[in-house]
């Protein structure tokens, strides 16, 4: 019998936890990797995400080679808003190997039930804040910026372990070229008397995330799953998107001289990243600023859109959100990107599932949170 043996992630071995996936699928024609640098960045005790947070790491070798990596993570912020003993696995990789998945789980649950916990959900990596859910359909189209990617057995082996559906996560493509159908111009245009759209101030860039953080704190809290972004994760997020992001990629809705909704969408960067390996040296970053400057990606991702829940339940808060989308399209459309993708979604989020069909948008992709009670 083969053996396979678990080792906690520490510094020495975090080279060989990210790059597990390169190994994985290689000669997949849709997994793009994501970069090294960003993956150390993620991990990091700088990451603010881990101010509100523990979490521990394991990496499985079978036959002395690196055959599968997990994490589990137990968030303070989450605590706070649910009244739940509920922990949290993500950063799963595996072989489609049975017994790897039962140690890798044996691991995480072990731990978030030393750690007093009762309930495990995920995959979350590390957060619903970040790319989370499991790819359950789909598989025939590349993963976009930001979201994740496995193969079709991983579904398998959790429902094996035990494990069951949670809620479904779903990603809508959205050609950017389609008119918007008449009532939803219609709703914009009465809208427009009352509600201005405007791009994002960069001169006044943290000011202005703090605006978008509030108005997302606001829009998100009552959904399934929420936990609040703090002030220092979307500052962080604030110093990475102004690199790759124009100031009309950002629309915000204001009412009265009060922010009410808002929009943020980024090119596809996961465009540009296929090829590299992961990896910027030694001259791979000539190749992506190469790129950038001669081939901007044609996809994008909105990334973040959310109205005020005091708008949500009537037509205003609908003709805000049809605004949004509207005033992101025509500057989408001028840098070339032909088709967009929404994600998340939650599947019975009906009120914004109904207003993106109304636009047009596809749902082509599902991702799936699993649960598991720990006995």
């Amino acid at each position: 019998m083969t053996s396979i043996t678990l080792q906690p992630l520490t510094p020495a071995t975090l080279d060989r936890f990210i790059r597990l996936p390169h190994r994985l699928y290689a000669g997949d024609p849709h997994w793009v990797p994501p970069l090294d640098l960003e993956r150390r960045m993620h991990l990091s005790p700088k990451n603010p995400y881990f101010r509100h947070a523990r979490w521990q790491a394991w990496l499985a070798f079978k036959e002395g080679r690196p055959a599968g990596r997990i994490s589990a993570q137990i968030d303070r912020l989450y605590r706070e808003h649910h009244d739940d003993r509920t922990g949290f696995f993500g950063l799963l990789e595996a072989v489609d190997d049975r017994a790897v998945f039962e140690r890798l789980f044996q691991a995480a649950e072990t731990w978030l039930k030393d750690q007093g916990m009762e309930r495990v959900q995920g995959p979350f990596n590390l957060s619903i804040n970040h790319e989370c859910g499991l790819l359950v359909e789909g598989f025939d189209h590349p993963p976009v910026v930001m979201m994740p990617y496995n193969a079709p057995y991983y579904a398998e082996h959790l429902q094996h372990l035990g494990y069951r559906k949670e809620k479904d996560l779903l990603a809508y493509r959205l050609d950017a070229g389609v008119e918007p159908p008449a009532a939803a111009r219609n709703l914009a245009r009465k809208a427009a008397q009352l509600v201005r759209i405007r791009p994002l101030c960069r001169r006044r860039l943290l000011e202005e995330f703090e605006i978008l953080r509030d108005i997302f704190n606001d829009a998100w809290a009552d959904n399934w799953g929420f936990v609040p972004f703090t002030r220092e994760e979307f500052a962080d997020m604030a110093t990475t998107l102004k690199h790759i992001v124009d100031d009309d990629f950002v629309q915000i809705a204001e009412l009265d001289g009060e922010a009410v909704g808002m929009i943020v969408a980024i090119p596809d960067l996961n465009q540009l990243l296929a090829g590299l390996d992961g990896r910027l040296l030694p001259f791979n970053w000539l190749k992506l600023l190469w790129r950038w400057h001669t081939r901007r990606p044609d996809r994008g991702r909105v990334i973040l859109m959310g109205v005020r829940r005091h708008y949500r339940d009537n037509l205003l808060g609908a003709a805000i959100a049809y605004s949004l989308v509207e005033a992101l399209r025509r500057p989408v459309l001028a840098k070339g990107i032909k088709a967009m993708e929404l994600s998340w979604i939650l599947e019975d989020n009906r009120r914004m599932r109904g207003v993106i069909e109304n636009l047009g948008a596809v749902c082509y992709k599902r991702y799936r949170i699993y649960a598991k009670e720990l006995s």
